[in-house]
């Protein structure tokens, strides 16, 4: 049953942390136009926008994050730090998988170093995102619960004075 609890957790946090990722994918890549105080940006372009990258950054991100999440919950890691490098990771393979790779000679092709920069801090954002909801408690569904102690009864309770 706590198994069951904790996916819906791990779900949950999963996505807020897309949302944010997105956000802030979103806004690095519109920063131009939004620095430029004589360019209107209609409300209702951004929210589409927001709406694309919310499901680009959560399709992309699905595969490595899961393994991700399945290496901490296995292994009880709730370091801050490691879902900060996790999201690292997960950024960083989320650009490169968009990016082709030329196999003769084992490079990448195309690689932009602002939108590397970009999905990286995005991906670190989101790992702690994600520490914040999920993984402070990763692994604690493995672990039996207290048992409970009944209340003392009233002649072994101290007495009052």
């Amino acid at each position: 049953m706590a198994l069951i609890g904790r996916l819906f957790v791990v779900a949950f946090a999963f996505l807020m942390a897309c949302f944010v990722a997105g956000i802030i994918v979103v806004g690095a890549v519109l920063y131009p136009e939004i620095s430029d105080f004589g360019a209107e940006i209609d409300q209702s372009t951004i929210n589409i926008v927001l709406g694309f990258g919310f499901i680009f950054i959560s399709g992309f991100a699905l595969l490595p994050a899961l393994i991700i999440v399945l290496i901490t919950e296995a292994f009880y890691i709730r370091s801050v730090l490691a879902y900060a490098v996790g999201g690292a990771l997960v950024g960083a393979a989320c650009y490169l998988g968009l990016v082709p790779f030329d196999p003769d000679t084992m490079q990448f092709h195309g690689i932009v170093h602002r939108h590397m920069q970009i999905m990286t801090g995005a991906g670190i954002v989101a790992g702690l995102v994600y520490w914040l909801i999920a993984g402070r408690t990763a692994g604690a569904w493995r672990e039996p619960p207290r048992p409970l102690r009944p209340p003392p009864l009233p002649s072994q309770s101290p007495p009052q004075p």
